[in-house]
C-alpha cells in the first residue's frame, strides 16, 4: 500500500474524512487519478453535451451514490486498506465532479475558459457597498438598498462565480438575520461549516446565542477568523449540544447533516442553500429523517440574496419540540 493510501486508512480508522482531502484543485486531483478522470471526464462531457441541467444533475448523483456505497464500506471496514484502496477512486470521481461542474457553471457565468476575469469599475462600485463593508467582510444588506442598486449591476452573472473563489456563496439581507434571530429565540445555537462565520457574527450582533464551527479544511478559499470554532460538525453538535444549529450553503451530498437529526438535543434546524438538488445539502439525510417536520420557507427563501441563486431555506422542527 502507498504511504498516501496508508495514511488515508489511519485516518479512516480514527473516523476523520479525509480520504480525498478538499483542499486538492481538479488538478491536482486529475493528476493524482488519471484512470478516474478519464471515466468522469468522458461521463462529465455526455452530461454537457445534452446541454441539460437534469443531465448534470443526474451525472452528479450518480457519481454520489457510488462514493456514498464506497464511504459506507470504508466505515464498516474500520479502515480496512483494502477496501480504502478501492473506495479512493470512486470518491475521487464524485470529488472531481463537482470541481468540474463548478468551473464549467463559471466558465458560462464569464464567457470564458481561462484566465483573469474581474468587475468593470462600474459594477464593482455598486456591488462594494451594497454587499461589503470593506474588503471581502460582508455585511447584512438592506433589501432596499438592494432593490434600488442591483439592476443597474450591468455584470450580475459575474458577481457570484467571483466571490465563490473565497467561499462566499450568498449573501444576507438585514430581514433575512433578523426573521432567523427570532426563529432561533433564546435557544443556544450552533451554525456548523460556518466558513469564515459571516452568519453567525450577523446573528450575534442581533442578539443571537450562537457560536460558529466549521472543521477549516477549505483554508486555500476561506480565511477563518479566532471566532470561528476548528470543530468539525459531528464533534460540535456532541460537544456543544444546541437546540438550534443553521447551516449556510452545506456541500452538496455531504456526510455530516445527517448527524444533526440525530442530536437529541436539536429541536430546529435552519439550512440555507440553492433549491438545485446538485448545488447544496445531503437531500437523502433530509428525506430519510422521521423526526423532523418541515421544508422550504418560501418568505426566507426571497430574503437570500441575489435571488439569481434560486436560494431555499428550509427549516426542520423536531415533531415533540416546543416551538
Amino acid at each position: 500500500m502507498t504511504r498516501e493510501r496508508s495514511r488515508c486508512a489511519k485516518s479512516a480508522r480514527e473516523g476523520r474524512e479525509e480520504l480525498v482531502p478538499a483542499s486538492l484543485t481538479l488538478e491536482e486531483l486529475m493528476q493524482r487519478h488519471p484512470e478516474a478522470w478519464l471515466s468522469t471526464g468522458e461521463a462529465l462531457t455526455r452530461a454537457l453535451s445534452t446541454g441539460s441541467a437534469e443531465a448534470l444533475e443526474r451525472f452528479v448523483r450518480r457519481l454520489r451514490a457510488e462514493a456514498d456505497v464506497w464511504r459506507a464500506r470504508v466505515a464498516t471496514s474500520g479502515g480496512n486498506g483494502r477496501v480504502v484502496e478501492a473506495a479512493i477512486p470512486h470518491l475521487a470521481s464524485e470529488r472531481m465532479a463537482v470541481l468540474a461542474v463548478e468551473r464549467t457553471a463559471l466558465a458560462a457565468a464569464v464567457g470564458q475558459a481561462e484566465g483573469a476575469f474581474r468587475l468593470s469599475r462600474w459594477s464593482g462600485l455598486l456591488v462594494q457597498p451594497l454587499f461589503f463593508a470593506q474588503g471581502l467582510e460582508r455585511r447584512p444588506t438592506s433589501l432596499l438598498l438592494f432593490r434600488l442598486l442591483w439592476p443597474l449591476v450591468r455584470q450580475k452573472r459575474l458577481v457570484m462565480p467571483l466571490v465563490q473563489q473565497r467561499g462566499i456563496y450568498c449573501f444576507y439581507s438585514r430581514e433575512l438575520v433578523a426573521t432567523l434571530a427570532r426563529l432561533v429565540g433564546d435557544r443556544p445555537c450552533v451554525e456548523i461549516a460556518a466558513g469564515d462565520g459571516t452568519l453567525s457574527r450577523f446573528l450575534r450582533a442581533a442578539g443571537t446565542q450562537i457560536a460558529a464551527t466549521d472543521d477549516q479544511s477549505w483554508s486555500h478559499r476561506v480565511a477563518y477568523p479566532p471566532d470561528v470554532q476548528k470543530l468539525e460538525a459531528r464533534r460540535a453538535l456532541d460537544a456543544l449540544a444546541p437546540r438550534a444549529v443553521l447551516c449556510s450553503w452545506p456541500p452538496p451530498g455531504n456526510t455530516f447533516e445527517s448527524h444533526v437529526f440525530e442530536t437529541p438535543s436539536v429541536e430546529i434546524y435552519v439550512v440555507i442553500g440553492s433549491r438545485h438538488r446538485f448545488a447544496t445539502g445531503d437531500r437523502a439525510a433530509y428525506e430519510r429523517q422521521t423526526d423532523f417536520t418541515g421544508g422550504e420557507d418560501a418568505a426566507l427563501s426571497k430574503l437570500v440574496l441575489p435571488p439569481e441563486l434560486d436560494p431555499e431555506v428550509l427549516i426542520f422542527r423536531r415533531r415533540t419540540a416546543v416551538t
